[in-house]
């Protein structure tokens, strides 16, 4: 019976990180399911951005209240959580404070530790008040519904919940608090508990210590169903990140390679292939679903944080206009989530359902609202890109639909004729001088 509590913790630990396997190997798969891109090229520079976007907080900054902010709680959330290691020892070995014999050391983390937790809590209560009490805007478009609203205060919550835990186990260790070296917070916290006998403090104790771990591993497979699947994604996201000037399209292969055959006068279009030879399936232009987008655009989608900040910085957004490039991103998640179940249902293969992403989830008077100025790009904190996404269903809508606003087949046709945008005939150009 002593190894009871043991065994339990062990079933109770491979249980927790089964099931996270489990649903990473899904989101592998999901992500996987995008069309191919080589993003292998200068590993310096994408190293270097890894390491100062997503673990130096660089763009988190530019907005200096909750930039400062997060990085308390992303600190203090990772190194707190060091913690973790001699808990399982602990719960597998049947010890208790392990790394205690380090003595000074040992007190001096742990005290690092308890200051942290208490940093936290302050910018969570922080992170609340500016979420459900001053409703900062950003927190409020349409696209946050129920759910993404909920999902932003559960997180809160559960990391309230956790450092809170973390103290009062501390603070009710009779052993940890005889040792006078290490509880720089919960010496504060232990007069409360100092009417009850020991047997009582010890239930606590062990209390807050189950239920400390448990809630982590909880919330290690929330993160999955949650926008603060960040906290993983956010480095390979920063990672694969693009390279090149923001102002640069893509070439699709496809249409360079349509473009050469037009070009080469040996070339016939309508000679019939060669015996024996299967005909190619012409390529298709842009994307109207996630399966057309490539593997890093399905990323960002998963990386997204949900904070908002590309929306607020997107122009067409702060006049009325439909586009959100939030809500871009979370459409794109939205409906390659309902492609991966579609998947398991059907035992590894996608039935057509009638839907895609286009029109089902993004409208067109959203895709066209949208200026290609990059500014949601630059805004975010993890290096997403919507706009790639944007550019690509709109190259579908023109290429395969030939569907481009009015405005825009003007424009086209103009540059057809005339050479410019504009409805004049190049001898004409320049008679506004003489007048």
């Amino acid at each position: 019976m002593d190894y009871l509590p043991n065994i339990l913790f062990a079933i109770i630990l491979i249980a927790g990180i089964g099931f996270f396997t489990k649903n990473v190997k899904k989101l592998i798969r999901n992500i996987k399911l995008g069309q191919d891109v080589n993003v292998s090229d200068n590993k310096a520079q994408r190293w270097k951005n890894m390491t100062m976007i997503a673990l130096g907080q660089s763009k988190m900054v530019r907005r200096p209240i909750a930039g400062v902010l997060h990085i308390v709680v992303y600190v203090g959330f990772i190194i707190i959580n060091i913690e973790v290691l001699e808990i399982i020892i602990d719960g597998l070995f049947g010890t208790h404070r392990i790394f205690s014999s380090a003595g000074s050391v040992y007190g001096f983390l742990i005290a690092s530790f308890e200051i942290l937790a208490v940093l936290v809590i302050v910018a969570v209560v922080v992170f609340w008040i500016r979420r459900n009490i001053l409703k900062l805007a950003r927190f409020w478009k349409n696209e946050m519904t129920s759910w993404p609203k909920n999902d932003a205060n559960y997180i809160l919550y559960f990391e309230m919940v956790l450092m809170t835990l973390f103290l009062v186990m501390n603070a009710t260790d009779v052993q940890f608090q005889n040792m006078n070296s290490g509880n720089a917070i919960s010496q504060f916290i232990a007069p409360i508990f100092s009417n009850l006998q020991e047997s009582s403090l010890h239930l606590i104790e062990r209390t807050a210590w189950w239920i400390h771990i448990i809630g982590i591993l909880v919330f290690l497979n929330y993160l999955y169903y949650s926008k603060h699947l960040h906290i993983l994604l956010a480095f390979p996201n920063t990672f694969y990140g693009k390279l090149t000037p923001q102002g640069q399209f893509n070439n699709l292969a496809s249409v360079t390679k349509e473009v050469k055959m037009m070009m080469d006068p040996n070339v016939d279009p309508f000679a019939a292939p060669p015996a024996g030879a299967e005909s190619e399936v012409p390529a298709k232009f842009g994307a109207s679903d996630v399966l057309d987008l490539n593997w890093v655009q399905l990323l960002n989608a998963y990386t997204c944080t949900e904070c908002g900040r590309c929306t607020s910085e997107c122009p067409a957004n702060k006049t009325g206009k439909k586009l959100s490039p939030r809500k871009i991103m979370m459409d794109t998640r939205d409906r390659l989530e309902e492609v991966g179940k579609n998947i398991d249902t059907n035992k590894g293969a996608f039935k057509e359902d009638g839907k895609q992403l286009l029109d089902n989830y993004i409208t067109r008077e959203e895709l066209w609202a949208c200026t290609s100025c990059n500014a949601c790009v630059e805004a975010c904190p993890v290096s997403i890109d919507p706009l790639s996404i944007i550019v690509e269903m709109r190259r579908y809508l023109v290429m395969e639909q030939s569907a481009a606003p009015t405005e825009l087949n003007t424009m086209m046709t103009n540059i057809e004729n005339n050479g410019a945008p504009w409805p004049y005939n190049q001898m004409d150009r320049l008679n506004w001088k003489n007048e």
